[in-house]
């Protein structure tokens, strides 16, 4: 069961990564608005439908992923182009295979294994232990109903499942990885010398139509983007968090609730010596066990460095006599009543007198207490106030979203009414492109910017629906100017045009120089060249001033015979490689071939997998609408 869960933790941090930004981001303000049609159908597979809404969450979420990935300066038109929703559209179909293909075989994600899941989540623990408070909590934030969310995670587990049952079965010779890690490690010696295009720019030339020529058939590097001033409105938590009152009692009512549970966390060590009494002995016995308690407790506080050694000769707990009496760490709670009491009651070094409890006679000794005092409340007041009005600034933000969002839409001439409901005002942009560029980051969103240049806001003049830019912060807007796409005039961009292609004749003349000069050096010829100093290189270093391709053209290179010699063109110029010799490597470290080890198997595990979901393919019958990935809709 441990294995089981350890490998599926990644399954619940994939799904507390997508709904842990926007609380709107599947089916909150979005799913208010006009839109096209959820009931669409994207796919078959074996009979099965992939309808529209399912496709629109899962674009939506690549969409967000890869713009964390770019930080938020990808242009959103890239993010939403037919090869990206074929490529959406091919992956939840892979999905769907592997989901069929795991109920033939009756394999699930069963109740238990979902409880384990989510109880080892750290975002659902309070204390060490889940907080189904904190869960629903969770859910209401993200606007999500359990049913969905856990039907969610019982998904991804299945799939993990399958993946593992192909991924994780490889096995790897031990000549196999010997001989990769040779070939890995294994230093090349080379020296690079570049012939630069500045140097031929003197015999570079360019025909006198060249220009105009060239400027009639790329005109789209030449069309000045098009742009749009807008005018806009913001509902925010920040905002409303600035008018938020907190009752004082309610501020301290929360210290001492927290202060409780540090204190209820507080943990002890103590060591203690047992004299184990039945229940049901006689009062003579029950006397006995307490004389010869109190003879020990004498020995003890004579003798306090002496306790473990007379634990381990008198006290009748086997499980921690052998320790000198040491029963670790525990918190208040976790021994019965009699000890718990006494020994919460002492300091670091007390011996306590015999305590009676349900097991026999005790003699205690405190030997620690864990640092779990809380902060004072002064100290605290600040940063729970803060909390506080955090929280009534998340319900109100929660009570107004759908109001303001109808609003913009019911009211679509004009953002007036809605700068009233939130208090704000109706701000108003500089000049901004499709693909971003406004001062105010948060109109470089994406899905704004998608809404800020449809049909919608520039040819209707309506306002946008309310979009989450940023988490807990809603914008609606709406359309001031306009200015379309214009291409600039030949004579404009001539001179640029004219360089450009001096330039490119002046790159293409070095490139014809430096094949020349290799064809010369593998003949064995001598060419004037001035090689750069030597460098080691092999799969793993990392050089700073080598290009790329000419450190993946170093290690492809046949070094059979040497001096080898190779050619590469890179935007700096014609790069000419020269291998003078080889370095064995020394034997591969451990941790080193554990981790290629480790790299080669998910490598063949990823093959497997692929070659598995072609197999399915071959038998499965699938068909896919490529009318509804072909353009772009209105979600």
């Amino acid at each position: 069961m441990y294995d089981f869960i350890y490998r599926h933790k990644r399954a619940l941090q994939i799904m507390l990564a997508l709904v842990v930004v926007p609380p709107f981001a599947f089916f909150g303000v979005d799913s208010y608005m006009r839109g096209g049609d959820s009931s669409a159908t994207i796919a078959t597979v074996n009979g099965q439908i992939i309808g529209q809404q399912e496709f629109n969450v899962a674009l939506r979420e690549r969409q967000e992923m890869l713009q964390n990935l770019g930080g938020g300066k990808i242009d959103p038109a890239m993010l939403d182009n037919p090869e990206m929703r074929f490529s959406i559209a091919e992956s939840l179909v892979n999905q769907q295979l592997l989901l069929q293909q795991a109920s033939r075989v009756h394999m699930v994600a069963t109740d238990q294994q979902l409880q384990t899941l989510l109880g080892q989540a750290s975002a659902f623990q309070e204390n060490g232990k889940f907080s189904m408070e904190l869960y629903e909590q969770f859910l209401r934030t993200r606007n999500k109903k359990a049913a969905d969310f856990e039907r969610g995670l019982r998904r991804d587990m299945v799939l993990r499942q399958v993946n593992d049952a192909y991924g994780e079965s490889n096995f790897l010779p031990k000549t196999v990885v010997q001989r990769l890690s040779r070939l890995m490690e294994t230093q090349r010696e080379a020296s690079t010398y570049t012939l630069l295009p500045g140097t031929f720019e003197s015999k570079a030339s360019v025909d006198g139509n060249a220009a105009k020529k060239y400027y009639d058939s790329r005109q789209d590097e030449f069309r000045t983007p098009e742009q749009v001033r807008i005018e806009y409105v913001t509902l925010s938590i920040d905002a409303l968090l600035a008018h938020q009152k907190v009752d004082p009692e309610a501020v301290k009512k929360t210290f001492d609730e927290q202060a409780t549970r540090v204190q209820m966390q507080e943990q002890r060590q103590a060591s203690h010596i047992l004299l184990a009494v039945d229940g049901k002995a006689s009062k003579e016995e029950k006397q006995k066990a307490r004389v010869k308690a109190e003879e020990l407790l004498k020995q003890v506080k004579a003798k306090p460095a002496a306790f473990a050694d007379i634990a381990k000769a008198n006290s009748q707990d086997p499980g921690s006599a052998v320790n000198g009496g040491d029963l670790g760490l525990f918190k208040r709670g976790d021994m019965v009543k009699p000890f718990s009491d006494a020994a919460f009651g002492m300091k670091v070094g007390d011996i306590s007198d015999v305590v009676e409890s349900e097991f026999g006679l005790h003699i205690i000794k405190l030997t620690g207490i864990s640092d779990t005092k809380p902060p004072s409340f002064d100290a605290m007041r600040g940063q729970i106030e803060t909390n506080l009005k955090r929280n009534l600034a998340n319900k109100e933000f929660a009570a107004m979203a759908e109001q303001f969002n109808n609003m913009v839409f019911e009211q679509s001439e004009s953002l007036k009414s809605a700068a009233e409901f939130t208090k704000t005002t109706v701000q108003q942009s500089d000049w901004i492109r499709r693909n971003g560029g406004a001062n105010d980051a948060r109109l470089n969103n994406p899905k704004l910017l998608q809404a800020i240049f449809s049909d919608e806001v520039l040819k209707n003049k309506r306002n946008t629906e309310a979009i989450e830019v940023t988490p807990g912060t809603l914008v609606s807007a709406r359309l001031l100017e306009h200015k379309p796409a214009v291409v600039k005039p030949f004579d404009q961009v001539q001179v640029e045009i004219v360089g450009k292609l001096m330039r490119q004749r002046a790159t293409q003349l070095a490139s014809q120089e430096g094949r020349a000069a290799l064809e010369k050096l593998r003949q064995g010829q001598t060419v004037a060249v001035t090689w750069g100093a030597s460098q080691l290189v092999n799969f793993s270093s990392q050089i700073k001033d080598l290009n790329d391709d000419v450190r993946r053209q170093i290690l492809r290179m046949d070094v059979s015979k040497l001096p080898a010699y190779a050619g590469v063109e890179t935007p700096e110029g014609y790069t000419l490689i020269r291998i003078t010799r080889t370095v064995d490597p020394a034997k591969l470290e451990p941790e080193k071939e554990k981790n290629l080890v480790a790299a080669m198997e998910q490598a063949m595990g990823q093959e497997q997998n692929a070659a598995y979901l072609a197999s399915l393919k071959q038998k499965a019958d699938i068909k896919i609408s490529t009318d509804s990935l072909s353009e772009k809709k209105e979600k």
